[in-house]
């Protein structure tokens, strides 16, 4: 029997999705924070639930083999990474382990499945292009960073291992600039205030796109702003005011006014060019997309005698690349901007063998598959939720020679792969992408053949 506030010894022989160490107390499971696989501590039992406990870390009285130093010094505040403290070699042995084991639970026939192990970065630092940071203030000083972990106190950054060091600079000239011209931070609880959040995107190129996310639809002293902005940091190509006045956790608001520039950038994936807007859905790690994306098309097979269908097609970026190895592709994505980001794209590219519809996958593709629209090949990428199961039966109904999988969610593909196992496809190839370095995240790629 424990109790909250019990003194514990635990040795750790996991970590679960949330990257806390997982250890047991006769059996009874206990969640620890900041411990890593191998690890002996001794943790603080902060509550306890009818099947498991959570517990914080007092001191590790044993590392484990696999604990490295933290090369950040905001991690244990800051509540961005996972597992920063876990080598980045066991990070992906984790990711392959989680996959394998999703797929267990979902009581698929593994016979003949051949699960790789994760393709890793060389250097999983400095790789995200988009990181968001909220804006406050602390003693009258303005602090911009990101939350921490299941708490509303402010981290003040002034730099993100995981982000490029160009929008490091941004970061602590944003901070000196708005405290210059004394912009005040939006308050919650008063409504007063302008600038809520501070978004940085960047492109291969390291060219950035600065958002700043105001309550108002004013931004005090904008052209000012602006040209010491651009005078402090000559990547920046485009700085956007985004207006968000809803009382909502979510970063962006519907209305966009730019400030400077043209409002995008361009950023490119396998040497096809894509037009970057302030809401525009890219993945945020460029290297591992084209990485994840290639190996989906690998999986495709496609020929020039193929049609394809690119199912939640998100902006077109798959669409595009296996456009230049099929007769025709036909893609479906719910969200309209996205679509019309597609076919801006398409164009963008020269690429004419595309045909983009919006909608509900659940209800589009049964109307091309009414049409006598035939794929050979089926490629879905949707979210986390998975499939709907109405699209799992139309790709039955339209069998085509081969499905591919794109997922970022184990679980949910789990229960999709076992549906389509049973409508007679196989599962020959399953591919984890670290897309999320030092996070328990993780992208798949499956291939399924008839």
């Amino acid at each position: 029997m424990i109790n909250v506030n019990d003194i514990v010894e635990i040795n750790i022989i996991d970590i679960n999705h949330l990257g806390q160490g997982v250890g047991k107390l006769s059996d009874f499971v206990v969640f620890v924070d900041k411990a890593v696989t191998g690890d002996l501590v001794k943790a603080k039992i902060t509550e306890i639930k009818k099947s498991f406990a959570l517990a914080k870390t007092i001191e590790i009285l044993e590392n484990s083999p696999h604990r490295v130093d933290s090369p950040c010094e905001s991690f244990e505040a800051c509540g961005g990474c996972q597992t920063l403290t876990l080598s980045y070699e066991e990070q992906l042995k984790y990711k392959k382990n989680s996959v394998i084991n999703s797929l267990k639970k979902s009581s698929l026939d593994m016979d003949g499945i051949t699960i790789y192990d994760t393709i890793g970065m060389g250097n999983p630092y400095r790789y995200r292009n988009k990181t968001a940071f909220s804006v406050g203030k602390n003693n009258g000083i303005i602090q911009i960073g990101t939350y921490e972990q299941s708490s509303h106190q402010l981290v003040d950054l002034d730099t993100c291992l995981l982000q490029d060091e160009v929008a490091d600079n941004i970061l602590k000239n944003t901070k000196n600039i708005l405290e210059k011209y004394k912009i005040n931070p939006y308050d919650k609880r008063t409504k007063n205030g302008s600038i809520r959040h501070i978004v940085i995107r960047t492109n291969k190129d390291k060219e950035v796109m600065l958002i700043i996310v105001t309550n108002t639809e004013e931004l005090p002293n904008a052209n000012k702003i602006v040209e010491e902005l651009i005078k402090a940091e000559p990547k920046i190509k485009t700085i956007v005011q985004n207006i968000n006045n809803k009382n909502t956790s979510v970063i962006l608001g519907y209305k966009n006014k730019t400030l400077y520039g043209s409002g995008t950038i361009i950023d490119y994936i396998d040497n096809l060019q894509f037009v970057i807007s302030p809401h525009t859905f890219f993945q945020v790690n460029s290297v591992q997309t084209e990485k994840l994306y290639e190996k989906a098309i690998e999986y495709a097979q496609l020929t020039i005698e193929d049609t394809c269908f690119d199912l939640y097609c998100g902006i077109g970026t798959i669409s595009l690349m296996a456009a230049r190895n099929a007769k025709k592709v036909y893609s479906v994505e719910i969200v309209e901007q996205s679509i019309k980001d597609a076919e801006k794209n398409a164009k963008v590219n020269n690429i004419e063998n595309t045909d983009f519809y919006t909608g509900k996958v659940e209800d589009v593709l049964p109307k091309l598959h009414k049409k006598g629209i035939k794929a050979d090949v089926i490629i879905i990428d949707p979210p986390r939720k998975g499939c709907e199961k109405e699209v799992l039966e139309v790709i039955k109904n339209i069998s085509p020679k081969r499905v591919v999988c794109v997922s970022c969610n184990p679980a949910t593909l789990g229960r999709d792969l076992k549906i389509l196992q049973d409508y007679g496809f196989k599962i020959e190839k399953v591919q984890p992408v670290d897309m999320f370095c030092h996070s328990t995240h993780t992208e798949v790629v499956v291939l399924l053949q008839r």
